[in-house]
């Protein structure tokens, strides 16, 4: 049994697939009473669809995390009608649901230009609120990508995705059709003793030149966002897509795969990943698992072994590294308990995260009312 865990060193969790954000609209603007004018209406908070937008990317940019719509004008002299506070259009990734903190479905942004209000602003002063204005709306919000499956199995064609699919997914697997947009990923799940399913997605097309659209490319690339976890599958012996194509080794197919990723989106490989060295039951399966697993241990010295245009910037990390045979069986219950091991570890991370976020609300509020 091989077992290789955390080859080199790398923070995880970089890759984000729900983030929590405070959101207010703007305040209305004061009323003139003795004029009759009327305040300006506060600015709303949108959540706005993004082509190129992460999650990543929000908290980065906005590190604070918090999104207020623009105060409303107050009435004057010069204009009883103070003017609209400026909406807050916040730029989010397409496929997100939103949702209240106790998970209500406030809208979901499905395509690009989607836009779902979060919070809206206060009403003006006017007449029938005695020209006093009121503030806008105040809640935490959550953004969740849509996820299709909790991993991913990513591998050029031949390396046995389909096959391991099956095998994981036990004899008689639940595998269904999984529509969206014009690809339809394969879905099995994966049944343990105490009853947790873990869902497994084969997501087919990817080939090499993916990142530039080649085959099916961008939406294989889209499907793979949309996983919690990656399962790099490949061929322990290395493939051949076509006579005209070059032979690629294990390790090659690796880094091949690795810089895929990378040139559509770099945050991809950050997300966590593990290998499957499929088929095993072939001859000479041993001694190039051997080889692989030196190569992978120190990239770098091997990276002569690539065209420069195929060696990443940053090598994959993969958390266990199992040798399996989707044909005999070899391997796979190891497998299934190393891909239950990688979620739960992010589980448990994600639950100390939300709840040390909220504690921080709690002491800001707490402090605000002070």
């Amino acid at each position: 049994m091989v077992h290789i865990s955390r080859i080199c060193l790398r923070k995880y969790g970089n890759f984000l697939d729900n983030l929590r954000l405070y959101v207010r609209g703007g305040s209305g603007g004061m009323g003139l009473p003795r004029l009759g004018g009327q305040g300006g209406n506060g600015g709303d908070v949108w959540m706005v669809a993004s082509k190129n937008m992460t999650l990543k990317r929000i908290k980065d940019k906005y590190p604070q995390k918090r999104f207020v719509g623009g105060a409303g004008a107050n009435s004057s002299v010069r204009a009883l009608k103070g003017e609209r506070g400026k909406d807050n259009e916040v730029l989010a990734p397409v496929g997100i649901t939103v949702t209240t903190d106790d998970g209500r479905i406030l809208g979901e942004l499905n395509a690009k230009c989607d836009r779902v209000m979060v919070a809206k602003g206060g009403s003006g002063g006017s007449f029938r609120s005695v020209f006093e204005p009121s503030k806008g709306q105040a809640k935490h919000i959550r953004l969740d990508l849509k996820l299709i499956a909790d991993v991913g199995l990513v591998g050029f064609p031949n390396a046995g995705k389909s096959s391991l699919l099956t095998a994981l997914s036990s004899a008689t697997p639940q595998i269904a059709s999984y529509a969206f947009t014009t690809l339809k990923p394969e879905i099995g799940k994966v049944m343990y003793q105490d009853y947790k399913q873990i869902s497994v997605a084969d997501l087919p097309g990817l080939i090499e030149g993916a990142h530039v659209n080649k085959g099916m490319g961008h939406k294989f690339l889209k499907h793979v966002e949309r996983t919690k976890q990656l399962l790099f599958v490949v061929d322990v012996c290395g493939f051949q897509l076509a006579s005209k194509t070059a032979f690629r080794s294990a390790f090659e197919a690796v880094q091949l795969l690795t810089k895929e990723l990378e040139l559509y989106k770099e945050e991809l490989v950050l997300k966590p990943a593990l290998l499957a060295v499929n088929k095993m039951d072939l001859p000479d399966a041993e001694e190039k698992l051997e080889e692989l697993k030196e190569q992978l241990q120190n990239p770098e010295e091997f990276s002569d072994l690539l065209p420069d245009d195929m060696i990443p910037k940053n090598y994959m990390t993969f958390r266990h590294v199992v040798p399996v045979s989707a044909i005999t069986g070899f391997g796979i219950d190891h497998l299934k308990s190393c891909i239950r091991q990688s979620l739960d570890e992010d589980a448990t991370m994600e639950t100390k995260a939300f709840r040390q976020e909220k504690l921080q609300a709690l002491r800001y509020h707490a402090h605000e009312c002070l």
